[in-house]
């Protein structure tokens, strides 16, 4: 097997918990799906699907590049979900609460930044 990076290899990991997460226990991602998408429980299991497709990918040079672009992509598309977590924490949560729901969301950026490195890694 080629080797990878121990970030890589995290990155991975990551996005297999949270893939196996969204089968084994899809309410609170159907919570935060934004209020406008319909069919709430379908899309939980199809961004369960594409996580774990891209920590799959990662796993192997020939698809880690497009598994790294995949992930990048991914968190994009999830963003909507965490700021909808966000609002609702932010309607009814205690203020330690809110401030968490809030302060994550920038770290999406390092996320992303992880998954465009894993693509361009070789080994």
């Amino acid at each position: 097997m080629a080797s990878r990076s121990k970030t890589t290899t995290g990155l991975s990991v990551l996005f297999g918990v949270l893939g196996v997460l969204h089968f084994v226990k899809p309410e609170p991602f159907e919570k935060i799906v934004p209020k406008v998408l319909p069919r709430k429980k379908e899309l939980v299991y199809a961004s369960g699907v594409a996580e774990l497709a891209c920590a799959a990918g990662l796993l192997h040079p020939r698809t880690r590049r497009l598994a790294g672009l995949a992930s990048a992509g991914l968190l994009v598309a999830v963003f909507p979900a965490n700021v909808q977590m966000a609002a609702d924490i932010q309607r009814k949560g205690s203020p330690r609460q809110k401030a968490i729901a809030w302060a994550r969301l920038p770290f999406q950026v390092p996320l992303i930044k992880w998954a465009l490195k894993a693509s361009r890694e070789t080994k």
